[in-house]
């Protein structure tokens, strides 16, 4: 589960429309799982990625950073406030791990992998590989950053990828949504509805 926080939630600073929606969806279908990983955003409180923290610059502006493009975000997700925290209404008690990601300040991270300078790694791949678990179904928020990046990584990772759509959210920044799917199709993920799975 990718990001269900509340600062991704409608009336959060980074709201995702409809992103409350993906809760009743994950909830039901992680029932059905016995090995459940979550991610959070934890960023520092004047992180590169944060428009606040460019002067001049507005929140989906795009900057160059030494890594690459950078989307730059409203303060969200901040380490240990209120809006960081993964909604109370999550319940999935059977979670082994939280990933945390985007705590170093002066990189982003979208993925639950790697970081956004593709060298940072979190983790989680050799987490898997030492628990045997070779395939993974991805839900949360959003579609178009964190959920697409991390499908994107997983397959990297030569996990074979499920991204449930129903159980996803995008921000669509001028397409972002559609152009995510194509590339998390071309990455050889597959797309699912939550009802496909037998649970």
């Amino acid at each position: 589960m990718v990001n269900v926080q509340n600062c991704f939630l409608p009336g959060g600073s980074l709201a995702v429309k409809d992103g409350d929606e993906v809760i009743p969806v994950i909830n039901r279908i992680a029932k059905g799982f016995e090995n459940v990983v979550m991610t959070q955003d934890w960023h520092t409180p004047h992180h590169v990625s944060f428009a606040s923290s460019h002067e001049g610059k507005k929140p989906f502006e795009m900057i160059k950073l030494a890594y690459g493009n950078q989307v730059l975000w409203p303060d969200h997700c901040v380490q240990g406030r209120q809006g960081a925290q993964i909604a109370k209404d999550i319940d999935i008690p059977q979670a082994e791990l939280i990933i945390r990601k985007g705590f170093h300040n002066d990189v982003d991270s979208y993925s639950a992998f790697v970081e956004a300078d593709k060298e940072t790694h979190t983790g989680l791949a050799g987490y898997f590989k030492e628990r045997g678990i070779d395939t993974v179904f991805i839900t949360g928020l959003a579609t178009d950053f964190c959920v697409a990046w991390t499908a994107i990584d997983a397959r990297h990772a030569r996990l074979k990828t499920y991204v449930v759509e129903d159980a996803c959210r995008g921000i669509d920044i001028g397409g972002s949504v559609a152009k995510a799917w194509d590339d998390i199709l071309a990455a050889g993920v597959t797309r699912i509805q939550s009802g496909d799975l037998a649970i």
